[in-house]
Protein backbone atom coordinates (compact mmCIF):
# COMPACT_ATOMS: atom_id res chain seq x y z
CA UNK A 1 0.00 0.00 0.00
CA UNK A 2 1.16 3.25 -1.11
CA UNK A 3 2.61 6.05 1.67
CA UNK A 4 0.42 9.01 1.83
CA UNK A 5 0.86 12.94 3.35
CA UNK A 6 -1.69 13.16 6.16
CA UNK A 7 -2.64 16.21 8.49
CA UNK A 8 -4.71 16.00 11.55
CA UNK A 9 -7.11 19.47 12.31
CA UNK A 10 -7.44 19.18 16.19
CA UNK A 11 -4.79 17.36 16.95
CA UNK A 12 -4.91 18.54 20.53
CA UNK A 13 -8.30 16.96 21.19
CA UNK A 14 -9.91 13.84 22.61
CA UNK A 15 -10.45 13.01 19.27
CA UNK A 16 -7.36 14.04 17.63
CA UNK A 17 -5.36 12.23 20.01
CA UNK A 18 -7.58 9.18 19.56
CA UNK A 19 -7.16 9.63 15.92
CA UNK A 20 -3.68 9.36 16.47
CA UNK A 21 -3.78 6.37 18.31
CA UNK A 22 -5.89 4.53 15.51
CA UNK A 23 -3.20 5.12 12.73
CA UNK A 24 -0.57 4.00 14.97
CA UNK A 25 -2.01 1.01 15.97
CA UNK A 26 -3.70 0.12 12.30
CA UNK A 27 -0.26 0.94 10.90
CA UNK A 28 -1.85 3.31 8.54
CA UNK A 29 0.46 4.17 5.73
CA UNK A 30 1.89 7.71 6.10
CA UNK A 31 4.71 9.38 4.52
CA UNK A 32 4.40 12.30 5.59
CA UNK A 33 2.86 13.65 9.21
CA UNK A 34 1.26 17.65 9.77
CA UNK A 35 -0.34 18.36 13.14
CA UNK A 36 -2.38 21.29 13.22
CA UNK A 37 -4.92 23.03 15.70
CA UNK A 38 -6.22 26.14 16.82
CA UNK A 39 -3.77 28.97 17.29
CA UNK A 40 -4.34 28.43 21.04
CA UNK A 41 -2.69 25.10 20.70
CA UNK A 42 -0.22 25.91 18.86
CA UNK A 43 3.24 25.21 19.91
CA UNK A 44 2.05 22.32 21.59
CA UNK A 45 4.43 19.05 21.08
CA UNK A 46 3.30 15.52 20.44
CA UNK A 47 4.66 12.53 19.99
CA UNK A 48 3.51 10.06 17.28
CA UNK A 49 5.76 7.40 16.23
CA UNK A 50 9.13 7.98 18.46
CA UNK A 51 9.35 11.51 16.78
CA UNK A 52 8.24 14.66 17.87
CA UNK A 53 5.99 17.20 15.74
CA UNK A 54 5.14 20.47 16.57
CA UNK A 55 1.47 21.25 16.19
CA UNK A 56 0.78 24.28 13.74
CA UNK A 57 -1.65 26.90 14.12
CA UNK A 58 -4.13 25.79 10.79
CA UNK A 59 -4.36 27.91 7.56
CA UNK A 60 -5.02 27.08 3.89
CA UNK A 61 -1.84 26.65 3.35
CA UNK A 62 -1.66 23.70 5.87
CA UNK A 63 -3.28 21.38 3.60
CA UNK A 64 -0.49 21.96 0.31
CA UNK A 65 1.12 19.12 -0.59
CA UNK A 66 -1.24 16.68 1.66
CA UNK A 67 -3.23 13.47 0.38
CA UNK A 68 -5.61 13.69 3.40
CA UNK A 69 -7.19 15.67 6.07
CA UNK A 70 -8.67 14.19 9.12
CA UNK A 71 -10.75 16.76 11.11
CA UNK A 72 -11.63 15.96 14.20
CA UNK A 73 -14.46 18.20 14.72
CA UNK A 74 -16.37 21.28 15.17
CA UNK A 75 -16.32 24.12 13.41
CA UNK A 76 -12.68 23.29 11.59
CA UNK A 77 -13.87 21.71 8.05
CA UNK A 78 -16.57 24.84 7.39
CA UNK A 79 -13.77 27.23 7.48
CA UNK A 80 -10.88 25.17 6.07
CA UNK A 81 -12.43 22.01 4.40
CA UNK A 82 -12.62 23.87 1.25
CA UNK A 83 -9.08 25.04 1.30
CA UNK A 84 -8.35 20.98 1.74
CA UNK A 85 -10.41 20.53 -1.40
CA UNK A 86 -8.92 23.20 -3.60
CA UNK A 87 -5.69 21.87 -3.16
CA UNK A 88 -6.24 18.07 -4.10
CA UNK A 89 -6.89 16.74 -0.03
CA UNK A 90 -9.49 14.67 0.54
CA UNK A 91 -11.79 15.90 3.88
CA UNK A 92 -12.68 13.27 6.04
CA UNK A 93 -14.74 15.03 8.49
CA UNK A 94 -16.07 14.31 12.44
CA UNK A 95 -18.09 17.00 12.86
CA UNK A 96 -22.06 17.38 11.65
CA UNK A 97 -21.11 20.07 9.30
CA UNK A 98 -21.78 17.99 6.31
CA UNK A 99 -23.74 14.89 6.89
CA UNK A 100 -26.41 16.05 5.30
CA UNK A 101 -25.20 17.42 2.58
CA UNK A 102 -26.05 14.91 -0.16
CA UNK A 103 -22.84 15.92 -2.45
CA UNK A 104 -20.99 14.35 0.28
CA UNK A 105 -21.08 10.50 1.31
CA UNK A 106 -21.95 9.50 5.02
CA UNK A 107 -19.81 6.63 5.50
CA UNK A 108 -19.57 3.69 7.90
CA UNK A 109 -17.38 0.98 6.31
CA UNK A 110 -19.17 -1.83 7.45
CA UNK A 111 -22.18 -0.87 6.14
CA UNK A 112 -22.09 1.74 2.80
CA UNK A 113 -17.75 1.19 2.11
CA UNK A 114 -18.11 1.80 -1.96
CA UNK A 115 -19.70 5.30 -1.08
CA UNK A 116 -16.18 6.48 -0.84
CA UNK A 117 -16.18 5.86 -4.61
CA UNK A 118 -18.77 8.85 -4.91
CA UNK A 119 -16.75 11.79 -3.23
CA UNK A 120 -16.01 15.45 -4.21
CA UNK A 121 -13.70 15.99 -1.74
CA UNK A 122 -15.10 15.66 1.54
CA UNK A 123 -16.42 12.60 3.08
CA UNK A 124 -18.59 12.90 6.53
CA UNK A 125 -18.16 10.63 9.21
CA UNK A 126 -21.63 9.67 11.01
CA UNK A 127 -22.65 10.89 14.40
CA UNK A 128 -21.08 8.03 16.97
CA UNK A 129 -24.34 6.59 18.19
CA UNK A 130 -25.64 6.28 14.30
CA UNK A 131 -22.38 4.59 13.83
CA UNK A 132 -22.97 2.07 16.69
CA UNK A 133 -26.30 1.41 15.81
CA UNK A 134 -25.82 0.59 11.82
CA UNK A 135 -23.19 -1.29 12.59
CA UNK A 136 -25.53 -3.80 14.20
CA UNK A 137 -28.63 -3.01 11.53
CA UNK A 138 -26.88 -3.58 8.66
CA UNK A 139 -26.71 -6.85 9.13
CA UNK A 140 -30.20 -7.54 10.37
CA UNK A 141 -31.50 -5.17 7.10
CA UNK A 142 -29.69 -7.45 4.57
CA UNK A 143 -31.42 -10.65 6.12
CA UNK A 144 -34.78 -9.48 6.66
CA UNK A 145 -35.25 -6.05 5.77
CA UNK A 146 -35.98 -3.24 8.53
CA UNK A 147 -39.74 -1.63 8.52
CA UNK A 148 -39.04 0.67 11.87
CA UNK A 149 -36.60 1.09 14.95
CA UNK A 150 -37.07 2.79 18.12
CA UNK A 151 -33.54 3.58 19.95
CA UNK A 152 -33.05 4.76 23.20
CA UNK A 153 -29.41 5.78 24.13
CA UNK A 154 -27.54 5.91 27.32
CA UNK A 155 -24.54 7.95 26.31
CA UNK A 156 -21.52 8.31 28.02
CA UNK A 157 -20.78 11.93 29.32
CA UNK A 158 -16.98 11.91 27.48
CA UNK A 159 -19.54 12.31 24.03
CA UNK A 160 -19.27 16.19 25.81
CA UNK A 161 -15.78 15.95 25.47
CA UNK A 162 -13.23 16.81 28.42
CA UNK A 163 -15.28 18.92 30.32
CA UNK A 164 -18.25 16.48 30.35
CA UNK A 165 -15.81 13.79 31.93
CA UNK A 166 -14.19 16.56 34.41
CA UNK A 167 -18.02 17.68 35.45
CA UNK A 168 -19.24 14.59 36.22
CA UNK A 169 -16.11 13.53 38.55
CA UNK A 170 -16.14 16.70 40.37
CA UNK A 171 -19.76 16.92 40.95
CA UNK A 172 -19.55 13.04 42.40
CA UNK A 173 -17.17 14.12 44.74
CA UNK A 174 -18.99 16.95 45.96
CA UNK A 175 -22.13 15.11 46.21
CA UNK A 176 -20.50 12.44 48.41
CA UNK A 177 -19.00 15.67 50.46
CA UNK A 178 -21.98 17.09 50.68
CA UNK A 179 -21.21 20.11 48.87
CA UNK A 180 -22.51 21.97 45.94
CA UNK A 181 -21.68 21.68 42.37
CA UNK A 182 -23.90 23.25 40.06
CA UNK A 183 -24.05 21.85 36.25
CA UNK A 184 -22.10 23.85 33.86
CA UNK A 185 -21.67 21.07 30.59
CA UNK A 186 -24.94 19.43 31.23
CA UNK A 187 -28.39 21.03 31.87
CA UNK A 188 -28.67 19.24 34.81
CA UNK A 189 -26.38 17.44 37.42
CA UNK A 190 -25.30 14.40 35.98
CA UNK A 191 -23.83 12.66 38.64
CA UNK A 192 -26.16 9.80 40.10
CA UNK A 193 -28.94 11.27 37.54
CA UNK A 194 -30.31 10.78 34.04
CA UNK A 195 -30.30 13.68 31.45
CA UNK A 196 -32.94 12.95 28.31
CA UNK A 197 -31.75 15.60 26.70
CA UNK A 198 -28.52 15.70 24.27
CA UNK A 199 -28.06 18.78 22.35
CA UNK A 200 -30.74 21.01 21.41
CA UNK A 201 -34.52 20.87 21.54
CA UNK A 202 -35.85 20.83 17.03
CA UNK A 203 -38.83 19.50 15.45
CA UNK A 204 -41.36 17.92 17.57
CA UNK A 205 -39.62 18.11 20.30
CA UNK A 206 -36.74 15.87 19.37
CA UNK A 207 -33.24 16.56 20.16
CA UNK A 208 -30.41 17.47 17.25
CA UNK A 209 -29.14 14.11 18.09
CA UNK A 210 -32.29 12.10 18.08
CA UNK A 211 -32.99 13.68 14.57
CA UNK A 212 -29.47 12.75 13.83
CA UNK A 213 -29.68 9.10 14.65
CA UNK A 214 -33.38 9.16 12.03
CA UNK A 215 -31.74 10.37 9.18
CA UNK A 216 -28.02 9.78 9.38
CA UNK A 217 -29.06 6.40 9.59
CA UNK A 218 -31.86 6.26 6.75
CA UNK A 219 -28.65 8.22 4.15
CA UNK A 220 -26.03 5.28 5.44
CA UNK A 221 -28.45 2.77 4.67
CA UNK A 222 -29.71 4.40 1.18
CA UNK A 223 -33.35 3.51 2.44
CA UNK A 224 -35.70 6.30 3.61
CA UNK A 225 -38.31 4.15 4.27
CA UNK A 226 -37.37 2.79 6.95
CA UNK A 227 -39.02 4.29 10.11
CA UNK A 228 -36.93 5.71 13.07
CA UNK A 229 -37.48 7.24 16.25
CA UNK A 230 -35.21 7.96 18.44
CA UNK A 231 -34.78 9.11 22.83
CA UNK A 232 -31.09 10.13 23.89
CA UNK A 233 -30.16 9.92 27.20
CA UNK A 234 -26.58 11.26 29.10
CA UNK A 235 -25.57 8.77 31.78
CA UNK A 236 -22.84 9.05 34.40
CA UNK A 237 -20.44 7.05 32.84
CA UNK A 238 -17.70 8.00 31.16
CA UNK A 239 -16.95 6.21 28.41
CA UNK A 240 -19.01 4.14 25.76
CA UNK A 241 -22.55 4.53 24.85
CA UNK A 242 -24.92 2.12 25.19
CA UNK A 243 -28.17 1.47 22.92
CA UNK A 244 -31.64 -0.41 23.34
CA UNK A 245 -32.85 -1.29 19.96
CA UNK A 246 -36.37 -2.36 19.06
CA UNK A 247 -36.59 -3.56 15.48
CA UNK A 248 -39.09 -4.68 13.22
CA UNK A 249 -38.05 -6.35 10.30
CA UNK A 250 -39.76 -7.33 6.90
CA UNK A 251 -39.07 -10.70 6.86
CA UNK A 252 -39.29 -13.12 10.30
CA UNK A 253 -35.90 -13.94 11.91
CA UNK A 254 -36.04 -16.07 15.29
CA UNK A 255 -33.57 -14.99 18.20
CA UNK A 256 -31.38 -17.38 17.23
CA UNK A 257 -30.96 -16.80 13.48
CA UNK A 258 -30.36 -13.04 14.68
CA UNK A 259 -27.48 -13.84 16.65
CA UNK A 260 -26.10 -16.46 13.98
CA UNK A 261 -25.99 -13.39 11.21
CA UNK A 262 -24.21 -10.81 13.61
CA UNK A 263 -21.66 -13.38 15.14
CA UNK A 264 -21.01 -13.61 11.15
CA UNK A 265 -21.21 -9.41 10.80
CA UNK A 266 -17.90 -7.58 9.92
CA UNK A 267 -17.15 -4.92 12.93
CA UNK A 268 -19.47 -6.79 15.54
CA UNK A 269 -18.70 -9.21 18.41
CA UNK A 270 -22.23 -11.18 20.31
CA UNK A 271 -22.01 -11.21 24.04
CA UNK A 272 -24.94 -13.07 24.78
CA UNK A 273 -25.29 -15.67 27.27
CA UNK A 274 -27.89 -14.70 29.87
CA UNK A 275 -27.41 -17.69 32.09
CA UNK A 276 -23.99 -16.67 32.66
CA UNK A 277 -24.60 -12.94 33.25
CA UNK A 278 -22.89 -12.29 30.06
CA UNK A 279 -23.95 -9.29 27.78
CA UNK A 280 -22.68 -5.86 26.71
CA UNK A 281 -21.65 -3.09 28.85
CA UNK A 282 -19.57 -0.22 28.31
CA UNK A 283 -16.80 -0.67 31.13
CA UNK A 284 -16.28 -3.65 29.06
CA UNK A 285 -16.43 -2.59 25.35
CA UNK A 286 -14.51 0.64 26.18
CA UNK A 287 -11.05 1.11 24.42
CA UNK A 288 -11.81 -1.64 22.01
CA UNK A 289 -13.14 -1.04 18.12
CA UNK A 290 -15.82 -3.27 17.78
CA UNK A 291 -19.95 -3.05 18.08
CA UNK A 292 -20.98 -5.27 20.73
CA UNK A 293 -24.72 -6.83 20.52
CA UNK A 294 -26.32 -9.07 23.23
CA UNK A 295 -29.79 -9.60 24.64
CA UNK A 296 -30.62 -10.85 21.35
CA UNK A 297 -34.31 -11.83 21.95
CA UNK A 298 -37.51 -11.48 19.75
CA UNK A 299 -39.89 -9.15 20.79
CA UNK A 300 -43.53 -10.88 21.22
CA UNK A 301 -45.23 -7.56 20.39
CA UNK A 302 -45.29 -7.93 17.20
CA UNK A 303 -44.76 -10.56 14.15
CA UNK A 304 -41.17 -9.57 13.05
CA UNK A 305 -39.36 -8.26 16.15
CA UNK A 306 -36.42 -7.80 17.41
CA UNK A 307 -34.60 -6.88 20.56
CA UNK A 308 -31.00 -5.87 20.70
CA UNK A 309 -28.49 -4.36 23.27
CA UNK A 310 -25.85 -2.50 21.65
CA UNK A 311 -22.20 -1.09 23.00
CA UNK A 312 -19.31 0.77 21.38
CA UNK A 313 -16.72 3.07 22.46
CA UNK A 314 -17.50 6.31 20.65
CA UNK A 315 -14.11 7.77 21.02
CA UNK A 316 -12.83 5.05 18.98
CA UNK A 317 -15.53 3.57 16.82
CA UNK A 318 -18.02 6.22 16.81
CA UNK A 319 -15.14 9.01 15.83
CA UNK A 320 -11.54 7.93 15.54
CA UNK A 321 -11.36 4.25 14.14
CA UNK A 322 -14.49 5.08 11.82
CA UNK A 323 -12.81 8.32 10.24
CA UNK A 324 -9.49 6.00 9.83
CA UNK A 325 -11.08 3.25 8.36
CA UNK A 326 -12.68 5.45 5.45
CA UNK A 327 -8.55 6.60 5.43
CA UNK A 328 -8.05 3.23 4.25
CA UNK A 329 -11.01 2.78 1.92
CA UNK A 330 -9.25 6.04 0.19
CA UNK A 331 -6.45 3.76 -0.55
CA UNK A 332 -8.13 0.81 -1.17
CA UNK A 333 -10.17 2.44 -3.80
CA UNK A 334 -8.01 4.27 -5.52
CA UNK A 335 -9.39 7.41 -5.28
CA UNK A 336 -8.00 9.99 -3.66
CA UNK A 337 -7.90 13.44 -5.18
CA UNK A 338 -5.44 14.83 -7.83
CA UNK A 339 -2.77 17.21 -6.90
CA UNK A 340 -4.16 20.87 -8.62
Amino acid sequence: MKKVNVVVVGATGAVGQEILNILNERNFPINNLKLCATSRSAGTEIEFQGQKYVVEETTPESFTGMDIALFAGGKASLEYGPAAVERGCVVIDNSSNYRMDQEVPLVVPEVNPEDVTWHKGIIANPNCSTIIMVVALKPIYDAAGIKRVVVSTYQAVSGAGKEGIEELTEQVKAVLEGREYPPSKFAHQIAFNLIPHIDVFQDMDYTKEEWKMVKETQKIMHDSSIRITATTVRVPVYRSHSESVNIETERKLTAAQAKEILAQAPGVIVQDDVANKVYPMPLFTSDKDEVFVGRIREDHTVDNGLNLWVAGDQIRKGAATNAVQIAELLLKYDCLMEKK
